[in-house]
């Protein structure tokens, strides 16, 4: 059925068209040209009328509503359509524009089901179901899982707006597909996901396996506290790595630099306490005792790494090493595979994907950070050994940028900073101006994905994971009346005990 006629100026890549009813932006429609059919994505769309435009006054714009009411021509629906392609070579994977645009005149119809289905919701394995399309919901919206591994993925929004819910649902796919992912979970936000087999565990961080630099950084040694960095340095040896008694081998390590080295005993002394603090405040984290951390991941499963007990710097420091001996374990099993030599029991003999919340944090813009070195040495190379990274974040715009633009599909859901916006413009070539400019009006649970893992850009209304108890606002309300009930019983016990004393005097 007609639903709209190509009007005015017509491109290859848009059209103008005056439609018979509103159409929401993200719906898409078909363009009758005279070369075939075409999909064309609604970008905007404008109501306008006759009867109420330029009135002045209260009492104008009621009698212009009456004249407007009985005027079945007054209503003026005008859209913008981007064209995405022939329909007939779209649903075999082909992105074929038109050479000669749309003439005017050219109806708009309807997209069905059975048009769209093909190209969002192939039937292939590696299509994973993601929700449906947000205005023609009677279409599935799939994404494609190899793409996700193979070139990476950013999850952007704000805070509220379902990014977790899109992490538990990815997990929930490949927790069923057997894959083994890796959720770097900043604020606990993962450990009740209820999925079978998930590996819920605690970042560990080795002592003996970091670097001197950064078991500093990891006690919360200052990096312009020159002295105090060499003295651990310095005392940082093969033999205190080796040591049974690791922590009293390193103190004594450092209290005898301290003495023998001119000018260092206070410094030394200060390395003392720093190593004491750590010791004790963060003994379930630093763990020489552990062996390697990575070795607690398990292959095959949902792991959801806590890193919410550590500070910001040892977060870093761990997230780091995380990274570091993934894609090197990823390189060895690839090279092994090609008949080069490697170290033995590589733990990852298939394709791992990991997943750091929070990413402007340890990813940030105009700033050096070790994860951020690692993640895009993840970004970059993890096609080639099969590593694949996906980055989460409600603050687009303090994301290292090289990395962001790294991400080869991304899901960005309600946005409202400009700045934030740009950030994303300039790192997603395929969102138009006009979709963009959707991001604030989105609702929770809307996403526009755009990027390889999807065929064409779409606007979905993501799935929600049911039993899931991740990332959910806290029931402020209800948690203060439980606590007042709690003291008033509390209160009236008291009295009770109190009454009873004095008859018994």
């Amino acid at each position: 059925m007609t639903i709209g006629v190509v009007i005015g100026e017509s491109k290859p890549t848009e059209v103008t068209a005056q439609s018979s009813k509103p159409l929401a932006v993200g719906e898409y429609v078909i363009i009758d040209s005279q070369n075939g059919k075409l999909l064309g994505l609604v970008e905007r769309s404008i109501v306008s009328s006759d009867a109420l435009t330029d009135v002045r006054n209260f009492d104008e714009a009621i009698e212009s509503k009456e004249v407007a009411s009985l005027n079945s021509r007054d209503k003026n629906y005008k859209v913008k359509i981007g064209i995405l392609g022939f329909l007939d070579k779209l649903q075999k994977g082909q992105a074929v524009l038109p050479a000669i645009p749309p003439l005017p005149g050219s109806s708009i119809l309807d997209a069905t089901e059975e048009d769209l289905g093909i190209i969002f919701a192939p039937k292939e394995n590696e299509w994973i179901r993601i929700g449906s399309l947000l205005r023609n919901s009677e279409t599935e919206a799939k994404v494609n899982l190899n793409k996700i591994v193979s070139r990476h993925i950013g999850i952007l929004a704000m805070t509220g707006m379902g990014k977790s819910n899109l992490v538990s649902l990815i997990a929930k796919q490949i927790a069923i597909l057997q894959g083994t992912l890796i959720i770097f979970d900043y604020h606990n936000d993962y450990e009740n996901l209820n999925l079978p087999k998930i590996n819920i565990m605690t970042a560990k961080i080795n002592p003996r396996l970091l670097q001197a630099d950064k078991l500093a950084e990891v006690i919360e040694i200052r990096e312009n506290a020159d002295k105090q960095q060499r003295a651990l340095r310095e005392a940082f040896t093969d033999s205190v790595k080796q040591a049974k008694d690791f922590w009293t081998a390193l103190k004594d390590s450092v209290s005898s630099f301290g003495h023998m080295t001119k000018g260092y005993a206070d410094s030394a002394s200060r390395v003392l306490d720093k190593i004491d603090d750590a010791k004790h405040r963060f003994s379930d984290i630093l763990d020489p005792d552990c062996g390697d951390p990575v070795d607690l991941i398990k292959e095959g499963r949902v792991n959801v790494l806590s890193v919410a007990e550590l500070s910001e710097r040892q977060a870093n420091a761990g997230l780091a090493y995380y990274l570091q001996e993934l894609l090197t374990d990823r390189k060895d099993a690839c090279w092994a595979k090609r008949g080069k030599e490697s170290r033995k029991n590589n733990k990852f003999s298939a394709p791992i994907f990991v997943i750091i919340e929070e990413a402007h944090v340890f990813i940030p813009k105009g700033e050096h950070t070790d994860t951020k070195y690692w993640a895009s040495k993840v970004a970059r190379e993890g096609r080639k050994f099969g590593i694949g990274l996906g980055i989460v974040s409600q603050r687009p715009r303090n994301i290292d940028p090289n990395v962001l633009s790294q991400m080869g599909s991304l899901a960005i859901m309600k946005i409202v900073q400009d700045d934030d916006q740009q950030q994303i413009a300039s790192a997603a070539e395929s969102l138009s101006k006009d979709l963009l400019s959707q991001l604030p009006s989105l609702n929770i649970g809307d996403a526009v994905l755009i990027g390889q893992w999807v065929n064409l850009p779409a606007i979905v209304h993501v799935d929600e994971v049911k039993g899931k108890t991740v990332g959910s606002d806290l029931n402020a309300v209800s948690e203060w009346s439980e606590s007042t009930k709690f003291k008033e019983i509390g209160v009236e016990s008291t009295h009770g005990l109190i009454q009873k004393d004095l008859l018994m005097d």
